[in-house]
């Protein structure tokens, strides 16, 4: 019966005979020992180590750490990572896990001293961006890739703890009233502008109603004057006609005449020369 060995795809195997190595398994079915022509010759002995390829998450856990301003602080670290090279990781270094969670554990607690507690809660990417760059040469070194490093939890000590929580709770204060001032600014501003727009609306209506109103008395006037001038006309015409034919104003004053003897009250002065006045007095 022939030994064999299986390596899923999620795995890499270290062919080692003898304890040399030979070769880099990929996944696949394989035969350790083959059946051999001279059942008296000596067998190599083969041993095979997997490596597992897959994406994995290490912690670094309770780390404390004095930070740039004096302030003691307990930090735990997430690090994903994964094996690019299963050779390296096994022969570089005695345990490339361990080895990882020193390198980690030392960049983060040179970046985290060198921050402030205020740049530590504001700015948690430049604790994963300091560990990326101070620790990923090393560990291509020895087959292993940092995917990445993040601060999972932050502990304060007790009293700090408090205080924090006070300013926490006062900057979402100011935040409210901030926003409060924003909404009451911005309903003043829409006011402002609403009565500014009724003021130029009710501006413009008065201009055109004054404008409509100049336009109504000018059309009037100039209707009045037409009618004077054409009045005027008629009584020229009216002259001329008298004035060429005498006839017609005798007319006109036998009709005017014929009128005023209807009017009880009217009285009619006729007027006499001076001479012919004289002449019948003398008779």
């Amino acid at each position: 019966m022939r030994n064999e060995i299986i390596i899923k795809d999620t795995h890499r195997g270290l062919w080692y005979e003898d304890g040399k190595l030979l070769r880099v398994l990929e996944a696949g079915r394989y035969e350790i020992h083959k059946p051999m022509l001279n059942p008296l010759a000596r067998r190599p002995k083969v041993e095979v180590t997997l490596v597992d390829m897959r994406e994995r998450e290490l912690t670094i856990k309770g780390q404390e750490i004095l930070t740039s301003d004096k302030v003691a602080i307990r930090v735990s670290i997430l690090v994903q990572f994964r094996v690019m090279d299963p050779k390296a990781a096994i022969h570089v270094v005695a345990n490339y896990e361990e080895r990882l969670y020193s390198d980690v554990q030392l960049a983060a607690r040179r970046s985290l001293a060198s921050m402030s507690l205020e740049e530590i809660l504001t700015n948690r990417n430049r604790l994963s961006e300091d560990i990326l760059r101070d620790v990923k040469e090393s560990a291509a070194g020895y087959g292993v890739a940092i995917v990445r490093a993040d601060v999972k939890d932050l502990v304060f000590p007790g009293n700090l703890q408090e205080i924090m929580n006070r300013v926490l709770a006062a900057e979402r204060m100011s935040q409210v009233q901030l926003v409060e001032a924003r909404s009451r600014a911005e309903a003043q501003k829409v006011d402002a502008q609403a009565k500014a727009e009724t003021a130029r609306i009710e501006g413009e209506g008065k201009a055109l109603a004054e404008r409509l109103a100049a336009q109504n008395q000018a059309e009037v006037h100039r209707i009045q004057t037409e009618a004077d001038i054409e009045a005027l006309r008629r009584r020229e015409a009216s002259a001329a006609a008298y004035s060429t034919h005498p006839a017609l104003l005798r007319l006109q004053e036998l009709q005017t005449l014929r009128e005023l003897s209807q009017i009880a009250n009217a009285r009619i002065y006729i007027g006499f020369d001076k001479h012919m006045l004289e002449d019948g007095d003398s008779k």
